[in-house]
């Protein structure tokens, strides 16, 4: 773009090709239903009986961190472009990603809603709210798919931190060295594949704000606020549960 065209908001063309969101959406939400029924009968023993609903959602969202990360990286490699244009570039297949990504928090917060209304799953019921707001831009008017995937790469960091999650459910010592090594690999993708792509995801947004509508600019900064700030939190948590307690731990025993 050149010119008074390099600062020209980018809205919602009349696209020709259907859009069939709602349907990915629909479907993506009840096979993560069944796929979280098919886990309730290969629920190991051990678990304990009050953690069981827990296992479950863990090991759900586990299987949605495994396939949307890989799914993530795939878009960008099947098509560069998606990211050098994020506004307007999309592809089928990221466009799908996303919109299936969306039928997992759906499953997601009707799964809390029915059976675990505590105040962790309140804090996650936000999160989704924010998801849903930015995603269904990306989803109805496929502007943004590409932004919206380089939001989904932190679900690489999801899958030690919902592993972390089960190995705890487990009664996994911290001082266990599977434990240990999966909590460093946590930290490291944390920050990369959080901290880093939220601050990047930040940067973005502020520069190109001529071409993004108020509207839109408004859902995707408060968004990122919330999520930059909940995220610092569990950080902040995870360091001092994983690490600092425990040299605290060392310290008392000698």
């Amino acid at each position: 773009m050149d010119g008074e065209d390099s600062y020209t908001e980018i809205w919602p063309s009349d696209a020709q090709e259907p859009n069939y969101a709602a349907h990915l959406i629909s479907m993506s939400a009840v096979i993560f239903l069944i796929v979280s029924k098919v886990i309730v009968y290969f629920t190991p023993k051990s678990v304990p009986s009050q953690s069981l609903w827990r296992w479950k959602n863990i090991t759900v969202s586990l299987c949605h961190a495994l396939l949307i990360s890989g799914w993530a990286v795939f878009c960008f490699y099947q098509s560069p472009k998606l990211a050098e244009d994020l506004i307007s570039t999309y592809t089928v297949s990221s466009h799908s990603l996303v919109s299936v990504s969306f039928g997992y928090f759906v499953y997601d917060v009707v799964d809390m809603l029915l059976y675990q209304r505590t105040r962790q799953s309140f804090e996650l019921l936000g999160h989704h709210t924010v998801i849903f707001c930015a995603f269904s831009i990306a989803v109805f008017t496929r502007l943004y798919v590409g932004y919206a995937v380089v939001s989904l790469l932190v679900e690489l960091n999801s899958i030690f931190l919902h592993i972390r999650q089960l190995l705890q459910i487990l009664g996994y010592s911290k001082n266990n060295c599977l434990y240990r090594l999966n909590s460093l690999i946590n930290l490291g993708t944390f920050v990369v594949f959080r901290i880093s792509v939220l601050s990047w995801m930040t940067r973005w947004i502020v520069i190109n704000r001529h071409l993004i509508p108020l509207a839109f600019y408004s859902v995707g900064s408060i968004g990122l606020a919330i999520i930059t700030v909940m995220n610092i939190v569990l950080l902040y948590r995870l360091f001092r549960s994983d690490f600092i307690s425990k040299k605290e731990n060392i310290s008392r025993r000698d």
